[in-house]
């Protein structure tokens, strides 16, 4: 690779469809105020640097991106790439990563709204996110040790699975199909409305109306916190390890439970069981 290091940057595609470069210690900030530095580049390194400039990495294959910081002004960062590696780097963005193809993020720090939107395979490890409507219409994400904090995260999602994440999130899951979540908590109201083929185990789900209009829902060894009104006309086969304190409607399928406050039936094709003790 060719290597540039130790420069500033801020003039409209600085760095335009550039191939096999490494650039470390750079900076693309600067009264220029220019756009879209590494556009339509391939087998790119970045690492150790700061990005203050807008729409920096689009139309990218082959792009890894290290130790670096992005920072708000930094908006729409990573658009329609392919091949993306992010590790250790802060991305604090509106919208940082859209419409990109296997990505692998590690170590990372995201506070970015609208993050993630139409992405098609992602690995994410040890990060911590903060956003609104995270990841969403995405597909065959894998997380591990991620934690979040936001509002309508994860919905549409198909094909996923997470596991020791912790998710205090607002509506999320909803319409989501064939997802696995392990051995998390998730904390928030209305979790996964309409999702469909969406499997909970050995996890701490804690909030009011969850899981309602479910087809294909699965909960194993779970526990459920504060929660009332669940499963409302949900097909759900559940075995949870706490007490619930509310379970109101379910269409169909089988609902084991130590105890629960409050079985409603108030609605004819209510037919699912719930078995206490």
């Amino acid at each position: 690779m060719n290597k540039i290091e130790n420069q500033t940057f801020d003039q409209e595609r600085a760095l335009y469809a550039a191939e096999q470069l490494h650039v470390h210690n750079c900076r693309f900030d600067g009264p220029a105020d220019g756009e879209s530095a590494f556009k339509e580049c391939r087998d790119i390194r970045v690492s150790g640097s700061f990005f203050n400039l807008r729409y920096p990495f689009w139309h990218d294959t082959g792009l890894a991106v290290e130790n670096c910081e992005l920072t708000p002004l930094c908006r729409a960062a990573l658009w329609y790439s392919e091949n993306v590696t992010v590790a250790d780097s802060k991305l604090h963005g509106i919208k940082a990563l859209r419409e990109c193809g296997n990505v692998t993020m590690t170590g990372c720090d995201v506070i970015s709204a609208e993050f993630g939107w139409s992405t098609r395979g992602m690995e994410m490890t040890d990060c911590s996110v903060q956003g609104e409507y995270f990841m969403l219409r995405s597909d065959h994400l894998k997380f591990k040790n991620v934690t979040l904090k936001g509002k309508y995260s994860f919905q549409y999602i198909e094909d996923s699975e997470f596991d020791g994440c912790d998710f205090d999130t607002k509506d999320a899951f909803w319409h989501a199909k064939n997802v696995v979540v392990r051995n998390s908590t998730i904390k928030g109201e209305y979790l996964a409305w309409y999702c469909e083929n969406v499997t909970f185990i050995n996890c701490r789900i804690i909030g009011t109306q969850p899981l309602c209009y479910c087809k294909g829902l699965k909960l194993i060894d779970c526990q459920m916190i504060d929660t009332d009104l669940c499963f409302e006309r949900s097909e759900v086969e559940a075995t949870l390890t706490a007490p619930v304190i509310s379970i109101k409607n379910p269409r169909k399928g089988t609902i084991t439970v130590p105890a629960v406050g409050e079985l409603i039936y108030d609605e004819p094709l209510a037919a699912g069981v719930v078995q206490v003790g």
